[in-house]
């Protein structure tokens, strides 16, 4: 980490912290539970818990945050620099005690089949934290040893600190799986973790049900901690963790200067819309932007004095008749549409911009209308995966030839009418297969909208050229 020229402000006390990656061996074998439930254990130790998430996911860090009160961030190998994801954690880490980093997919599942790019083992590495191995001992036992031992000699440079087993039917059954380890792995054993159906958290079409939908209630909480006291050895854990002085991590940058608000920002934050990058928020106040909140279910109208409005992705198809019933604010919307004001949607946000949603039963609601689109929701995914983007054409977030990356989840598509006869498309999209196509990006007037979720911290001259877009608006009246 020493290998970045930066000025940083050196704290005069050094204290020891600690942190530790939540690996899986696949997909859905309890990260996410795991993760939330060592949170709140360390809290209860009255540790101060810095949350990320590896990965482009939006729904997990909203978990993060309501066990932990610290938003979650973010680090992601492939759309984000190493610089970026190091000053990112850096920064999280100025009040923390203990990072806790949830890792996506399986541990060394990443953005190809050929490199660790986009992993959680590359991430571990990059900050330079163990991990913990979570595996699932469902039907299992001495098998259980040659995963583990699989685990931990693929990737000579991974540090590992331990092994935890998920649905372990009994103590018996993970006595078992124990000995299985004896003598073939080297981690040890941080306990077992027997199923329990009060700590699960639903699942729905794009993942676990968001932080806005199911709230972690106090007694929520409490039960995920005394049930990771009740199963894990959490002292041992701490105790294996390696220590480092704050000033190995806590190198924040000299002070700057005071934010100065140039523009407000409507941002759109509900039920319905709620994927948001903290850092793409916070790059538009580092430019100048006042961010101000509004809801397009509940709010009848726009905030007073807006520059800009933002609207992120969510589940608008299943608060489509809320947002269908609100017409006074979907009818502001599109009047700040065709008079210039910038507007930038992504998934979600875009299938409000659009004509109408079609839910999967055939209903139709209408939205906005600022394009003239008609989406529909379908029963199997549409679109997964990571995406770069190249400006075809001068945006709202920058000049024609601007890069940057994101990614893309939805169920929905676009149906009718063909884009490219009725707007301008503006982004040419790369897959991580590499292919080429000029399909998605639309624009009409100072209205930019896509599919495509869109981390500014890949590109941050999209932040500051869309609050300098927004502050031309603003002047040219």
């Amino acid at each position: 980490m020493g290998d970045f020229n930066f000025l940083f402000a050196i704290y005069n006390q050094e204290n020891d912290i600690k942190g530790l990656v939540i690996g899986g061996t696949f997909s859905g074998c309890g990260k996410t539970t795991l993760t939330l439930g060592l949170m709140a254990a360390f809290i209860r130790r009255g540790l101060q818990v810095a949350p990320f998430k590896v990965g482009p996911d939006f729904i997990d860090p909203g978990h993060h945050t309501r066990v932990t009160g610290v938003a979650g961030r973010n680090l992601d190998g492939w759309m984000l620099s190493k610089l970026y994801n190091l000053e990112c954690f850096r920064k999280q880490m100025l009040n923390a005690d203990i990072a806790v980093v949830e890792g996506v997919m399986g541990l060394f599942d990443g953005y190809d089949g050929k490199s660790e790019a986009g992993s959680t083992a590359q991430m571990a590495k990059w900050i330079d934290l163990p991990v913990v191995l979570i595996v699932d001992a469902k039907s299992m036992a001495r098998s259980a040893a040659a995963l583990v031992q699989g685990f931990e000699r693929f990737d000579q440079d991974l540090k590992f600190v331990g092994v935890i087993f998920n649905n372990v039917a009994s103590q018996r059954h993970l006595a078992y799986l124990k000995e299985a380890l004896w003598d073939n792995v080297q981690m040890p054993c941080i306990g077992g973790m027997i199923h329990d159906k009060e700590i699960e958290i639903p699942e729905r079409h794009l993942g676990l049900v968001t932080r806005q939908d199911f709230h972690f209630s106090d007694k929520n909480i409490t039960r995920l901690a005394d049930s990771i006291d009740a199963h894990l050895d959490v002292d041992m854990l701490l105790e294996l963790l390696p220590e480092k002085k704050d000033s190995d991590i806590k190198r924040p940058l000299a002070a700057v200067s005071e934010k100065i608000s140039r523009v407000r920002i409507g941002v759109a934050m509900d039920n319905a819309f709620c994927f948001y990058y903290p850092d793409n928020l916070e790059l538009l106040e580092e430019y100048g932007a006042e961010i101000v909140y509004f809801s397009p279910i509940n709010d009848n109208n726009l905030p007073p004095n807006l520059d800009g409005i933002y609207l992120g992705g969510g589940y608008p198809e299943l608060f489509a008749k809320q947002l269908t019933d609100n017409a006074p604010i979907r009818r502001q919307i599109k009047e700040k549409s065709i008079a210039g004001m910038p507007i930038y949607a992504e998934c979600g946000g875009f299938m409000y911009l659009c004509r109408e949603i079609e839910d999967a039963d055939g209903k139709t609601y209408p939205m906005s209308g600022c394009f003239p689109f008609s989406t529909q929701m379908f029963t199997r995914l549409k679109a997964l995966g990571y995406r770069e983007i190249t400006t075809l054409k001068d945006t709202a977030l920058g000049k024609k030839g601007q890069i940057i990356r994101g990614h893309e989840f939805h169920y929905s598509e676009i149906t009718t009418p063909s884009p490219a006869t009725c707007t301008d498309t503006v982004y040419a999209v790369s897959s991580r297969y590499g292919q080429k196509e000029i399909t998605e990006g639309y624009k009409i007037a100072n209205t930019l909208g896509s599919y495509i979720h869109l981390h500014f911290g890949s590109c941050p001259n999209a932040a500051e050229h869309f609050v300098e877009t927004c502050f031309s608006y603003k002047n040219s009246g």
